[in-house]
């Protein structure tokens, strides 16, 4: 099957620089599959598991933080303010996140708070999805 490049990238760096036959992502219209020679296309991309597939029925989860991801013909490129592949996740530090928020909702202070809060529950949640292999 052909390959194309994806690069992951945050504002601390590269996250993920690989050849891949498929790609699918989470973007705000709906979920995404992407294989080589993908039209064009710029799509802003939900909190959610990004799957790479490297081929030989071997993939990999990283977890995005939103973004935008951008197709161009052999490349596709995520920019994400946060993104972690499964294997670097902290996860002691995922599950005190997901706590520190769960705990922050059942106070419901102000609306501003309570709407970060609820995106840090998700970013969280999405964190310990991925470290355990959950889409």
């Amino acid at each position: 099957m052909k390959t194309f490049n994806v690069n992951i990238v945050t504002p601390d760096g590269p996250v993920v620089d690989t050849n891949v036959e498929l790609l699918s992502a989470k973007a705000q219209s709906g979920e995404l599959g992407i294989m080589a020679g993908h039209v064009p296309l710029v799509a802003p991309l939900q909190i959610g598991a990004v799957r790479l597939v490297l081929g030989d029925k071997k993939s990999e989860l990283v977890a995005v933080s939103g973004g935008f991801l951008e197709v161009r013909s052999d490349q596709v490129t995520i920019l994400a303010q946060a993104a972690e592949k499964a294997e670097n996740i902290d996860i002691a530090r995922a599950k005190e996140a997901k706590m520190r928020a769960e705990r922050f909702l059942q106070d419901k202070q102000d609306q501003v708070d309570l709407k970060r809060a609820e995106l840090a529950l998700r970013r969280a949640t999405n964190r310990l999805n991925v470290y355990e292999g959950k889409l």
